[in-house]
């Protein structure tokens, strides 16, 4: 531990006296000072035992000692040490009453004792504490790098909450708890999600300290990693702010976990790798390969259900304005992924993000919350705040890779189209086919199909369009389209042939029949011309 003026008193060769402050002697002494103005507060820090022989001062002057005292204290000395035999052969009264007042310690150094032995020893004490506290961090270092090397993280977590006398928390890059030293700290950790989030956000590296909240621990929290966005994070939480050696054995606990991440993200690279390979051979049809490949690694992901997820970005977004969404969609697969114990494959593909995950499992849980979350955000802006466009196949088998892939990119296509996030397969065939002829496509389409009727019907020569639209929702029988029309069905014949005739086509053609339907659908306009 650092000097206290104890610990001076108590040196053999010193030889001080205590005339006042008996009661605050355990007081850390950070430096031992030698000023003879007659104010010396600017000149301080806080800490110091100032000394002093009263040259400029008139000692036996209560008043001018209460005040000279005071601001001693104010300032944050924690001790006086009056020589005698030199302006004062005895320390005055009027000094010690003020230092008994302010109850701050006063020292008498006798005259054999030089102001310079006082710093020396100060000065050795501190050394010796600073040498203690660097012995004792690296005896910390090397059961922390050992732990770490046979427990993993979870055991450098619990040698570093005992180096501290507290308790330690290791965070995803989802800011999720990954594990906690000891158990009982889970709920605590837990509680730190917000703020971990916003740790997350600031370069790496970074740190902010939290607490101590309602007499609850006070916690540090540290960032890992190397790279602009923070990989993890480190919450550390003890009764009180931290010591040298207890800051030493932090650092190497921040130093071998970012060793960690960095080398788990070189792993994670080349699983992305291992995966893109065993995706090429999923979509080329050649599951058994794929399976050989993937090993251990996706093994298990495909001897079930799967679904593929293929995820755009809608928006070009900077990646110094904000990050890249795909790249938070992928974390969030991953972390819950990580989470449930699932297998994933995740291949990031140009301007795409693949990923294969278990049916019903943890990853397309996520995918689902994390584009829930975003057509939130979307909506009380009232715009295409949209980052992320995500299509999901139904549910498949490995053999089936490639086709599940075409489903997704169908999804992918419609949830564009409608202005969506995500749209899953299941939602299109459970859904009507008329919602994707709202396409600007499609409209162009039956708008140049069907402007012939309708500049006939302008002149007033005939209805061709009701017309055709009856006799198409009657399956072309002439009897019950005529009766609906309220004409006579060679009225109704007529008109069909003035149709084919204008048109150039022929209504006896099936597709010509269900072009003809789809484009009355899709201008939704049955007595004005579209457009």
């Amino acid at each position: 531990m650092p000097p206290t003026l104890a610990s001076l008193v108590h040196h053999s060769a010193l030889k001080l006296t205590v005339r006042a402050g008996e009661d605050r002697l355990d007081v850390p002494v950070r430096w031992a000072h030698v000023s003879e103005l007659a104010d010396p507060v600017p000149y301080m820090d806080g800490g110091e035992l100032l000394l002093i022989t009263a040259l400029k001062l008139d000692a036996e002057d209560p008043q001018a000692m209460r005040r000279y005292v005071k601001r001693l204290a104010e300032a944050g000395v924690v001790g006086l040490g009056f020589a005698v035999g030199v302006n004062y052969e005895e320390t005055p009264k009027a000094l010690v009453d003020a230092a008994r007042e302010q109850g701050l310690p006063l020292l008498e150094v006798p005259r054999r004792t030089p102001f310079l032995a006082i710093s020396k020893a100060v000065s050795a004490e501190i050394a010796a504490d600073q040498y203690r506290a660097v012995t004792a961090g690296f005896a910390a270092q090397r059961e922390l790098t050992k732990q770490a090397l046979t427990d993993g993280p979870e055991g450098l977590l619990a040698g570093l909450a005992s180096q501290v006398d507290g308790w330690a928390a290791l965070y995803d890059a989802s800011g999720a708890v990954v594990a906690t030293a000891p158990e009982w700290a889970g709920r605590r950790a837990a509680r730190l999600t917000a703020d971990v989030e916003r740790l997350r956000e600031r370069p790496a590296p970074a740190s902010s300290v939290v607490g101590p909240p309602d007499n609850e621990d006070r916690v540090e929290l540290h960032s890992l990693g190397t790279g602009r966005r923070p990989r993890a994070a480190l919450a550390v939480g003890t009764a009180a702010a931290l010591g040298t050696a207890e800051r030493y054995a932090v650092h190497s606990a921040i130093a071998l976990l970012t060793l960690t991440t960095e080398r788990s993200r070189s792993l994670h690279a080349a699983e992305q790798r291992i995966g893109a390979a065993v995706l090429r051979m999923l979509l080329a049809g050649e599951p058994d390969h794929a399976r050989a490949v993937a090993g251990h690694l996706y093994g298990g992901l495909l001897d079930a259900p799967f679904r593929m997820i293929v995820a755009e970005t809608a928006t070009r977004v900077a990646a110094d304005a904000g990050g890249d969404p795909l790249a938070a969609l992928a974390e969030a697969v991953e972390s819950a992924a990580a989470r449930a114990g699932e297998a994933v494959l995740v291949v990031p593909k140009g301007e795409r993000l693949i990923v294969l995950a278990p049916d019903g499992g943890a990853a397309v849980a996520a995918c689902g919350e994390y584009a829930a979350a975003l057509e939130a955000a979307r909506e009380p802006a009232g715009g295409d705040g949209d980052e992320v466009v995500v299509g999901l196949s139904a549910p498949v088998g490995p053999i089936a890779a490639a086709a599940a892939y075409k489903q997704a990119e169908q999804a992918l296509s419609v949830a564009r189209r409608r202005g969506r996030v995500c749209v899953a397969h299941e939602q299109l065939a459970a859904g009507s086919v008329l919602p994707l002829l709202a396409d600007d496509a499609v409209k162009a389409f039956a708008d140049g199909l069907l402007r012939p009727l309708y500049e006939h019907d302008a002149t007033g020569r005939g209805d061709l369009v009701a017309s055709l639209r009856a006799w198409l929702s009657h399956h072309g029988q002439w009897d019950a389209a005529a009766a609906d029309l309220g004409v006579h069905r060679h009225t109704l014949r007529y008109r069909m042939r003035r149709v084919e005739e204008i048109l150039g086509r022929s209504l006896d053609d099936p597709d010509v029949r269900m072009e003809l339907w789809l484009a009355l659908k899709a201008t939704s306009a049955g007595d004005s011309s579209p457009g």
